[in-house]
């Protein structure tokens, strides 16, 4: 087991991936028995550590521990409990038809492991995105490498220091570092990359996978809107949009970026998410235990130059010491500055009025394809609409995020938010190849296929063909 490539050396990731390699080839991982154990010890390593994962997600992001429950450790016991009850369920042959000319025949589809993966973790949800993918990996019977990141360093360290004490060391292999043992991983010719982060690197490792023609899933992210039709039960839509929104300090990949409404949707929601923040975080949003941090002061410094990009109705404090920003919404945004060209990827909520609201897809649609689309309306041929006509990675109707619970939904990006998806039986399928095999017995040669060709055969081929 190597979890430090301190010397960042392409020798040392080669020697790595090497070892995992030939221990793939060994044929150990490829038993049922071997992913169910090594799942379970997945399960157990976070459930006898439950609290010092959180304490090192308080650490890292200032996660309240309901929040670090709700949104890493309990998303990940849901997500091993039902891997281990679908199992044996995915991994049988598929039977499939075969055509005449090939009778007697038996065709069917084998799903078998790809080998060795890379699983490139990100800091915003540090534990659940490096291990969520790991659950597939291991059940599709892959050996892996995970990269925590560098930015939520409490988490990664426990991680790096956890894994070896659970998990099979001669088939998994945690990595700690910064952009150089990044760098030297992706030199590695791998049987599959998962990345989760940002589009700029999601470009870099599409690049280096290009080199070995590496397939890759990369979950990117993008400006997902939230649009409010005139007739959304607004109380609800308050309560629900701002969850989705300031949970982990607005630093989720498929939180709500912007609201899109009316105008007289936009002055009757405004208040009551005002209210609904005052409930949820107080007054002085700062000493609430239940509200995070942003990750560092660079970040909290980008988001402070959004504040200047429109007319601050709700928060706008900030405290780059503390990498504190007050939950805030803005109104009366500009729509070429950087608070609705980025991804915000903060506690910043535009909420962008429409003169006219049958415009809201042409403005979704101008812009790129995000990773999650939320609509609030009580009109389902609206909703249906809007859904079939702008392309989003993921979508909810009257609520934010909540998709993500499913465990038969996939999750993943489509155009800039990503490729590739997983969760479930989806990411069973991602981290595997589906081989095709036919199984033929040594009577009935049909001798149409072979030369010399005559018209005879060609009647008879004709026969078969209609």
């Amino acid at each position: 087991m190597l979890s430090d490539l301190s010397t960042a050396s392409d020798r040392d990731a080669a020697a790595l991936v090497a070892g995992l390699r030939a221990y793939f080839r060994s044929g150990s991982t490829a038993e049922v028995s071997w992913r169910r154990k090594q799942l379970s010890q997945l399960r157990k390593m976070i459930s006898e550590n439950e609290e010092r994962f959180l304490q090192v997600l308080h650490a890292d992001l200032r996660k309240a521990p309901q929040e670090g429950y709700l949104t890493e450790i309990s998303f990940l016991y849901n997500d091993i409990d039902h891997t281990l009850k679908s199992l044996k369920k995915w991994v049988r042959p598929r039977k499939v038809n075969s055509p005449m000319l090939t009778q007697p025949a038996k065709s069917y589809v084998q799903p078998e492991p790809l080998g060795v993966v890379l699983v490139i973790g990100a800091w915003n949800y540090p534990l659940q995105l490096l291990l969520s993918p790991l659950v597939p990996v291991i059940a599709a019977g892959n050996c892996a490498v995970v990269k925590p990141s560098e930015l939520s360093p409490a988490t990664s360290r426990l991680i790096a220091e956890l894994l070896p004490r659970y998990l099979d060391n001669d088939a998994f292999a945690c990595v700690e570092g910064s952009v150089a043992e990044t760098t030297a991983l992706l030199e590695q010719r791998w049987d599959h990359i998962m990345y989760t982060g940002g589009g700029r690197v999601g470009k870099i490792v599409m690049g280096a996978a290009a080199k070995h023609l590496t397939p890759v899933t990369l979950e990117l992210g993008g400006k997902s809107p939230c649009i409010v039709a005139d007739d959304a039960d607004l109380e609800v839509a308050a309560r629900r949009i701002a969850w989705g929104k300031f949970t982990n300090a607005g630093q989720t990949c498929i939180a709500p970026d912007y609201v899109l409404c009316s105008k007289d949707t936009a002055n009757r929601l405004t208040p009551l998410l005002q209210r609904v923040l005052r409930e949820m975080f107080g007054e002085h949003p700062r000493e609430s235990p239940d509200y995070g941090r942003i990750v560092n002061s660079q970040h909290t410094l980008r988001l402070a130059d959004y504040l200047g990009d429109g007319e601050v109705v709700a928060g706008g404090e900030v405290d780059v010491d503390d990498c504190y920003m007050a939950p805030t919404l803005m109104r009366n945004v500009n729509l070429s500055a950087g608070v609705m060209q980025d991804e915000v990827f903060g506690p910043i909520l535009p909420i962008v009025d429409l003169d006219d609201f049958s415009k809201v897809e042409e403005f979704v649609n101008n812009r790129e394809k995000p990773l999650a689309l939320y609509v609030f309306t009580r009109d389902d041929a609206l909703a249906n609409g809007i859904l079939s006509r702008c392309s989003s990675g993921n979508a909810c109707v009257n609520d934010c995020m909540m998709f993500m619970l499913a465990q038969d939904l996939p999750f993943g990006g489509v155009g800039a938010s990503g490729m590739g998806a997983y969760h479930g039986e989806h990411g069973f399928r991602t981290f595997s190849h589906y081989k095709a095999v036919m199984r033929r017995r040594n009577i009935l040669d049909i001798d149409i296929r072979y030369a010399p060709y005559s018209n005879r055969k060609m009647k008879f081929l004709r026969m078969l063909s209609k």
